[in-house]
């Protein structure tokens, strides 16, 4: 079975306001000290926490798992985590992908970082974006660009199943994902063409590079791409998702939309050839509506409703699904994402019962390192 991991950002918040703090380094000396203490050496960091692009924001990976009982158990164990850390910085962690109260963020320390303020200016500086990045492991990058290939109008939904950003900078920005519509200001960003080939993705990518544009690959924020560090398949379309629970459904959905295409791959079956720019707008409408409007259908890029987006993704997953024993969770998932909404919507929700956008946060802090 194809093991997965998963990768967290999360916002430092303050406590009691809300407002987003930046003291990443002093939550990672925290955890530092921590793995010193029990280790009872020092110089060597081992632990899931690292640095982003801004000095409010956390990161965590999991280790890679085959069953999703353990990625659960992962997840809400390294939030704690994190929150431990976090409580020693003055600060708590909140997964909300992007910051429902004014900020101006501050750009982590490093020669990369710099680089990458002086080149993208306003672009860097202001993206303050959490997202939720799935792993998936492939036996080789032949393997993985099939399934790159073949995944592509799928992953509008999952942008959606996962929408978790609905304010920006105090205000209520009208989508269910607005992370993803900020992220999208990268030149590297959003979905790409066919390759064919890894021979075609290698050239494409030092193509790229070769511009001058982007610094390095660790910049190709295509939708999904081959990880650069792992053999694997990383989709990145997700927001950071408020419950524990919805990042483990969508490494499910992942891992089954990786095992039915590569399958189609190795039975000769061609992938869907719809154009980038129909993609494109897919990827909007998902990150306008999240579950809460019409989204556009995985294979007739036509409006349908979420409910029925959803549930094509489903059934195009569903064999690999049982066969790996997956299928009753990600169903129950499913409902209960229906049921209760996604986190723009919890977060909407909060707010229309009266509670200002600090309380929002607080509360979704509460909510992050809940089982």
């Amino acid at each position: 079975m194809r093991s997965v991991g998963v990768e967290e950002e999360l916002l430092l918040v303050d406590a009691h306001e809300g407002a987003p703090l930046a003291v990443s380094g002093a939550v990672l000396a925290a955890a530092d000290r921590s793995v010193w203490q029990r280790a009872g050496t020092s110089g060597r960091r081992d632990h899931e926490f690292d640095k982003e692009l801004q000095r409010e924001q956390l990161e965590f990976a999991t280790k890679p798992v085959t069953e999703m009982g353990e990625l659960q158990e992962e997840i809400v164990r390294i939030r704690r985590e994190a929150a431990h850390h976090a409580a020693d910085a003055g600060a708590v962690v909140a997964a909300v992908a992007t910051s429902p109260l004014p900020v101006k963020p501050s750009l982590n320390v490093g020669r990369r970082y710099r680089w990458m303020g002086e080149q993208f200016g306003l672009t860097a500086q202001e993206q303050l974006t959490c997202g939720c990045h799935v792993h998936v492991s492939v036996a080789s990058d032949d393997e993985g660009i099939a399934v790159l290939d073949r995944i592509r109008p799928w992953l509008a939904v999952l942008t959606a199943m996962s929408a978790n950003s609905p304010f920006w900078q105090g205000e209520d920005s009208g989508y269910g994902s607005y992370r993803s519509r900020v992220w999208n200001r990268w030149p590297s960003a959003g979905p790409v063409d066919i390759f064919g080939s890894a021979d075609r993705y290698h050239e494409q990518v030092r193509a790229m590079i070769d511009t001058g544009v982007l610094r390095d690959e660790g910049m190709i924020y295509f939708d999904a791409r081959l990880s650069a560090s792992y053999p694997t398949v990383e989709v990145r379309v997700a927001d950071v998702c408020l419950d524990a629970s919805t990042p483990v459904l969508l490494a499910a959905l992942v891992r089954g939309l990786v095992e039915t295409a590569a399958r189609a791959w190795q039975e000769g079956r061609p992938p869907a050839r719809i154009g980038t720019s129909l993609l494109r707008l897919a990827s909007w409408r998902a990150g306008r509506s999240g579950l809460d409007g019409p989204l556009l259908h995985p294979e007739t890029m036509r409006e349908t409703s979420a409910e029925d987006a959803v549930d094509a993704l489903y059934q195009h997953v569903c064999e690999v699904l049982k066969e790996q024993g997956d299928d009753e969770r990600v169903r129950e998932g499913i409902a209960l994402l229906h049921e209760r909404g996604n986190g723009a919507r919890a977060q909407r929700l909060l707010y229309a019962e009266g509670q200002d956008l600090a309380s929002v946060v607080t509360r979704c802090a509460e909510l992050t390192i809940k089982p």
